[in-house]
């Protein structure tokens, strides 16, 4: 059994909790509203009103928020570092800039706290299945300490290196998946072009030597704009932050950046 502490239980982060709390560990989780705190409460896990107050006397704290903002805010703008022990280990979900999590890492080393970056790929219903594949970035001995845990729900978990290389990889991760995305869009095209029905195109693809988990997610849903349109909230923003970032360093996304366009 591992203290954990929890920020982030909206769409993603609450079927996170209740992994948690099924797998015996000791959670206090962030709830701002009374139906989050009701949902915290129901899935056998402590709601707190105040982001730091997750991360007293926790071992392991995971943030699973939105945005690259709502991140530096609980992270560096709360008192989450001063309420969380030495040697505790705190985990990024939310898909941000590596140089956050550089920033993050380096603010909480003056603390003893180490920073890892568990960068997630999938949805609820991997969550649900304990399936959620987890790019880890980090110290090794920090991720080691965390992996126990995040096995809860993540598999397979995945140290892919450094801190920040975990977002790195989910970066390039999303930008492949939504350049496939936007191939796809093109390959219905041309079906239409060749007088095939975009219906009968996704029955048929997923059989082919085209097929790819993308594709298959899209024939589930029937068309593009169909899958488009469930999963683009999120896609629109890690794109954002992966086009961000190259250009920080001086570089494009090459054939990618047309693909993805096309989407």
């Amino acid at each position: 059994m591992t203290r954990v502490g929890f920020i982030g239980a909206g769409r993603m982060g609450l079927p996170m909790v209740r992994k948690l709390a099924e797998a015996g560990h000791e959670v206090r989780a962030l709830g701002r509203s009374s139906e989050t705190r009701a949902a915290l409460t129901g899935a056998g896990v402590t709601a707190v009103t105040e982001a730091s107050e997750t991360g007293v006397g926790a071992e392991l704290v995971l943030v699973c928020v939105f945005t690259d903002d709502q991140v530096r805010e609980v992270c560096l703008k709360s008192a989450l570092l001063e309420k969380m022990p030495r040697g505790s280990v705190l985990a990024i979900h939310t898909t941000i800039s590596p140089r956050t999590i550089e920033q993050i890492r380096d603010d909480a080393a003056g603390h003893g706290i180490d920073v890892i970056d568990a960068a997630v790929s999938g949805g609820p219903h991997d969550i649900a299945a304990g399936s959620l594949t987890l790019f880890l970035g980090g110290d090794a001995d920090a991720v080691e300490r965390a992996t126990p845990v995040l096995r809860s729900y993540g598999d397979p978990v995945l140290h892919v290196g450094k801190a920040g290389n975990g977002q790195r990889v989910k970066l390039v991760n999303n930008a492949l998946f939504a350049a496939q995305i936007g191939l796809i869009s093109e390959a219905v095209a041309l079906g239409a072009q060749l007088g095939v029905e975009e219906s009968a195109l996704l029955q048929a693809l997923p059989h082919g030597s085209s097929a790819s988990k993308v594709m298959g997610n899209i024939a589930a849903r029937g068309s593009v704009a169909g899958f488009t349109s469930a999963v683009k909230e999120f896609l629109t923003k890690d794109v954002a932050v992966v086009r961000d970032t190259v250009a920080e360093l001086g570089g494009d996304l090459g054939a990618l950046d047309v693909a993805i366009d096309a989407g």
